[in-house]
């Protein structure tokens, strides 16, 4: 039976790259399936992973209908065992519903990678909706680091250096390259323990606070 199964975890993880190593072993077995992806830091139509690893993707924008394409691509003659789908939080509600129609009416299995929550600690739309309808959630067992040393739980967002909790849900950049989006604001991501993520203490700041000189006693 087809399954539709969502990969979580924070940023910097391994997704992309357990999506990529995913689509070698079907692909090793003789199964072939169709890669998707939306908003990667490789630019459109690329799956890429922070280990270096790339490959060819379909880009899945707010009007991509899986429904469609894939019933479109089995009727002209066409193969499809499975469905590989990175950053799986960018879909919307209704993407996700029709990757379940997939598996249940098409018996194609459905693999979904993205992270729950974003940089204010809100659950994505799309993941949302993953967590409802999956048939399994696996969480990753490659666990991402906090700069202090505990299991990393949080995604932030820091502009010019400073965290923020508020702004676009949706500004792609990388956990080590800044995405310039605007040019007077330098955007990038960093994973924290709850505590710091709260404490809105990134390695950054961690590292200011203990380099500050220490206040001169008086008398």
């Amino acid at each position: 039976m087809a399954e539709l199964q969502f990969f979580t975890g924070t940023m910097d993880s391994g997704k992309s790259t357990l999506a990529l190593q995913t689509n070698h072993n079907h692909a090793a077995r003789g199964r072939v399936g169709q890669i998707f992806v939306t908003r990667d830091r490789a630019g459109t139509g690329r799956l890429s992973s922070r280990l270096g690893l790339t490959h060819d993707a379909i880009e899945v924008d707010s009007d991509f209908d899986f429904w469609r394409h894939v019933v479109d691509h089995l009727t002209q003659g066409g193969r499809i065992d499975y469905l590989i789908c990175d950053e799986a939080q960018f879909y919307s509600p209704e993407q996700i519903d029709a990757l379940a129609k997939i598996v249940d009416e098409l018996q194609i299995d459905v693999f979904a990678f993205g992270i729950l929550t974003d940089f204010r600690t809100l659950m994505f739309p799309g993941s949302a909706r993953l967590v409802e309808l999956a048939d399994r959630m696996n969480v990753l067992q490659v666990e991402a680091l906090c700069w202090c040393g505990k299991r990393a739980t949080h995604n932030a967002r820091t502009e010019n250096g400073v965290m923020v909790v508020e702004g676009d849900v949706i500004v792609v950049g990388d956990v080590e390259q800044p995405d310039h989006h605007d040019a007077d604001v330098d955007v990038a991501y960093e994973v924290l323990c709850r505590q710091h993520h709260r404490r809105r203490l990134t390695a950054a700041r961690a590292k200011a606070v203990s380099l500050a000189p220490e206040p001169l006693p008086f008398g």
